[in-house]
């Protein structure tokens, strides 16, 4: 009989892909889904962005690449982060990976171990506490509350951190709450974190183009007092709409930029050459296309809050970032996944019960608006009908 590792018995998934099969599989029966479960953008990856990896396959570009990135990308990075944060970056700390998933493994990675600590947002991405328990370190869940707006709290976060704790993950604007925390509640933890200079930060910051309401996203990376452990996940899956393209990057301090290297070489080795030119092209290019596409999730937005908040037993806060809302649904009297999974197979609505990202995602729902008014709409009126006449099991 074969035996694996027993730390593979800890790896846990993220669910928002079973259920996509699940909704796939009820459609290729001849079922009619509306899918606002997984978190991907409805819109096509812009066409200068698509011709210029066409053309860097033409070109010849079918090779290995630095296992770090192309030096063009990096360096497009590091104008982004310019442009966008008003920080210098150096090329040489910037690392391309295949999607910002690599970026989480490579820090937790670097400092997971039996009896250490990593502090993670919950409800937050599931593959943060997946990847702690893989590596044998206790996760600490730092419980993000519907009362402070799907913000984090630094006095609460702060009040967690033990000697034991190694690294925070913080994830602003976050999924699967869309909540955005203000510059005050940053400042305040990065004050707070003076007092615990060995504790690293992993800040995702995928959906950092996605703010709304005229809150401005804030970077971590604009605090120098933290930079020495400082690391920032970003990538182009979500901002450009190239979830399919697996590309992602992220800045390393000076210590751990060589760990990071060495785990590249190792697992993946480099990201495709044609992606990293698609990236140039994305980056350098226009940005009307990213603000088209922010704009229209934020007319979807106003229609899924005010279509949540009209239903029977259900209430949304509104959400400022990203493109999820997070209903609380306790009223209903249906535990969470219980009621998701009804839904999908009753109703024909695919979304994600809160438990699937975290012990406090209980009571709650994540539903993308990363979909069309139109078919928002069809699954807000379905889940309305489903829920003036169906009761909890």
């Amino acid at each position: 009989m074969l035996q694996i590792a027993p730390s593979f018995g800890r790896i846990g998934e993220e669910n928002a892909f079973a259920v996509l099969a699940r909704a796939g599989a009820l459609a290729a029966q001849g079922r009619d889904i509306v899918n606002l479960g997984i978190g991907q953008p409805d819109f096509p990856t812009p066409p200068h962005i698509v011709e210029a990896g066409i053309k860097a396959l033409r070109d010849g570009h079918h090779g290995y690449t630095p296992a770090i990135g192309l030096p063009p990308l990096r360096e497009a990075v590091a104008r982004d982060i310019q442009r966008r944060h008003g920080v210098e970056v150096s090329p040489d700390a910037v690392m391309i990976v295949p999607g910002g998933k690599v970026t989480m493994f490579m820090a937790i990675l670097m400092f997971g171990e039996p009896g250490a600590e990593i502090l993670y947002p919950d409800p937050g991405f599931p593959i943060y506490r997946s990847m702690i328990e893989f590596t044998g370190a206790t996760p600490v869940p730092v419980p993000i509350r519907e009362a402070n707006g799907f913000a984090f709290s630094a006095q609460e976060t702060l009040a967690l951190i033990t000697e034991r704790t190694r690294l925070l993950i913080v994830n602003s604007p976050a999924n699967p709450t869309g909540g955005v925390t203000p510059k005050a509640e940053i400042d305040a933890l990065v004050t707070g974190l003076a007092g615990h200079p060995g504790v690293a930060v992993l800040s995702d910051e995928i959906y950092g183009t996605m703010t709304y309401d005229g809150q401005a996203h804030v970077s971590l990376l604009a605090y120098p007092e933290i930079r020495d452990r400082l690391i920032y996940l970003d990538g182009a899956s979500k901002t450009y709409a190239m979830t399919g393209w697996r590309l992602g990057w992220s800045v390393w301090p000076k210590p751990l930029y060589d760990a990071a290297r060495k785990l590249a070489v190792n697992s993946f080795s480099c990201v495709n050459a044609a992606t990293q030119w698609a990236g140039v092209a994305a980056l350098d290019g226009p940005q009307d296309c990213v603000a088209a596409m922010v704009a229209e999730f934020d007319r979807r937005r106003g229609l899924v809050v005010d279509g949540l908040n009209a239903l029977p037993n259900v209430s949304c806060v509104t959400p400022r970032g990203a493109f999820y809302a997070f209903p609380n649904v306790v009223r209903t009297g249906w535990k969470a996944k219980a009621l998701a999974a009804a839904l999908l197979d009753e109703a024909g609505v695919a979304v994600i019960g809160g438990p699937d990202f975290g012990v406090h995602g209980e009571g709650y729902l994540r539903l993308s608006y990363a979909n069309s008014a139109e078919n928002i709409t069809r699954a807000l009126e379905r889940i309305g009908r489903f829920l003036a006449v169906r009761r909890p099991d």
